[in-house]
């Protein structure tokens, strides 16, 4: 589990793919020194479990499905990737809990500056936007978020400034791919209005 507070950046030194599973390798000057092999990170948003620990990094696998759901398939070597721990029950949850299993992609369709934040505007697959309230949670590339706007194909946050210096968000161009987890507190919400076949199921 996950808050959506992203607590370092790091680099993919390398993405290797070997059928339709592959392995990754991020290094970051985050102390990681408090991991162990087996324990959960979020990298983008995505929950992995680190394999091994290097000098200046980690290894983990990548899954066939997160390969088919998520960003990764089209990351390579060089990237840029948001990091964060696994939250530990002692930790005050500063964002919302994100479990880093992602709904699905969404496109960056606009950047507007707004004083000294920034407006993102996201396409988003349905599947997603049915997740989403305004003024919601939603977690982008593992950035927790609230929701500013909401039309049938498209939301929109607001990043502030600690957020454009602190995350992958501030170097993400219109057109780019982004991972997006809705609030679970949502998705039970959907699951016991489908199964008591109530109006508002899609």
């Amino acid at each position: 589990m996950f808050t959506g507070i992203v607590q370092g950046t790091g680099r993919i030194k390398g993405i290797e793919k070997a059928g339709r599973s592959g392995r990754i390798t991020v290094t970051t000057s985050l102390d990681l020194s408090d991991v162990r092999e087996g324990d959960s990170i979020a990298v983008d948003g995505v929950c992995l479990t680190v394999t091994a620990m290097e000098r200046d990094g980690f290894r983990a696998d990548l899954s066939e499905e997160t390969l088919r759901i998520t960003t990764f398939s089209h990351r390579r070597p060089g990237d840029t990737v948001n990091l964060e721990k696994a939250l530990r029950f002692q930790d005050r949850l500063g964002g919302h809990l994100v479990t880093g299993h992602i709904d699905g992609v969404g496109m960056i369709r606009r950047r507007e500056r707004r004083g000294d934040g920034e407006v993102m505007e996201i396409s988003a697959p349905r599947s997603v936007m049915e997740g989403l309230v305004m003024k919601g949670s939603v977690a982008v590339d593992g950035v927790s978020l609230t929701v500013a706007g909401l039309s049938s194909s498209s939301f929109s946050v607001f990043l502030i400034p600690f957020t454009l210096r602190h995350t992958t968000l501030s170097r993400k161009r219109v057109g780019e791919r982004v991972n997006i987890e809705t609030d679970i507190i949502g998705k039970y919400v959907q699951r016991f209005l489908r199964r008591e076949g109530s109006v508002w199921s899609p």
